[in-house]
């Protein structure tokens, strides 16, 4: 099986990054992957200020034959295997802790045996991936900000059993994916997820001629379409856009699909703290059968 070691790293998904493995439509791939910190940040809490460290790095990418732009990569989560402990950075004066001052510093959390400890709590890690997305067309793009290539999209429900689809922007789509969390809420709302290191494996397949707008995943029984932009506003619109124009290509008449998707589609906000933020629309799988 192929696997793509983390010393494959890049911190902008660009066109321009040269494949660091080859795959065939239906392979299955290993990604190894680091931190959202690229390991700057030890297991005591200790953030190495010395160092020349990436942000947000993310391992590949990937060179699926056959995929060309105007289709869409199906990534199979296959299964998502972390290390034993995470990291956490504190965000008092951000976003929604603005007027909350308070010491940031890192905190880290053992969760060798599934479960992470705090405040009295133990809660079960459900880890996910924050950072996968293919090569946007036109000018690189930093992995910390998301758009409709995906990237940091810290969506909480791209975990193991979920399919996401990509829309190919270039010639063999150019995947690459890290900044593992093993515990995130939805919006990440303390700037952090519980972030950590590990390896993804996951089956790529191309779909021809998709004509996909946004990022869209298959979860749980659920079809959800994931938009970033500047503004929750304008993310919310191209959310629910995508959503719309997957309903028309199942033969939905255009009135019914507006009004189903007032009577059961929901949105909620994945990320509010990276340079853009990130929503997804939800409806029953049911709909597209």
């Amino acid at each position: 099986m192929l696997k793509i070691s983390c010393t494959h790293k890049t911190d902008t998904m660009s066109a321009a990054n040269p494949p660091a493995a080859f795959c065939k439509d239906g392979d299955t791939v290993i990604f190894e992957t680091l931190d959202c910190f690229d390991s700057a940040v030890s297991e005591d809490g200790v953030m190495d200020e010395e160092g020349c460290y990436l942000a947000n790095p993310v391992t590949g990418p990937l060179f699926v034959e056959g995929a060309e732009p105007g289709d869409a990569l199906e990534v199979e989560i296959l299964s998502i295997k972390t290390r034993g402990w995470g990291a956490m950075g504190t965000g008092f004066g951000e976003f929604a802790f603005v007027n909350y001052p308070g010491e940031n510093k890192y905190h880290t959390f053992d969760f060798s045996d599934g479960f992470v400890k705090i405040g009295g709590h133990r809660i079960p890690v459900v880890p996910m991936i924050g950072v996968i997305g293919v090569a946007p067309a036109g000018e690189g793009i930093p992995t910390t900000t998301p758009d409709n290539h995906g990237s940091n999209m810290d969506c909480s429900r791209i975990i193991e059993g979920a399919k996401l689809y990509l829309p190919v922007q270039v010639e063999g789509a150019l995947l690459a994916m890290g900044d593992l969390h093993a515990l995130m809420g939805d919006g990440e709302v303390f700037s952090y997820g519980l972030e950590t290191s590990g390896e993804v494996t996951v089956r790529v397949r191309v779909i021809k001629d998709a004509g996909l707008l946004q990022p869209t995943l298959y979860e749980g029984g659920k079809v959800m379409t994931v938009a970033s932009a500047l503004t929750y506003d304008e993310a919310v619109r191209l959310a629910l856009e995508s959503m719309y124009e997957l309903l028309l290509k199942r033969g939905w008449k255009a009135d019914e699909a507006g009004l189903l998707m007032s009577m059961k589609c929901n949105l909620v906000i994945c990320q509010i703290v990276d340079p853009q933020v990130t929503v997804r629309a939800e409806l029953e799988e049911e709909f597209f059968k």
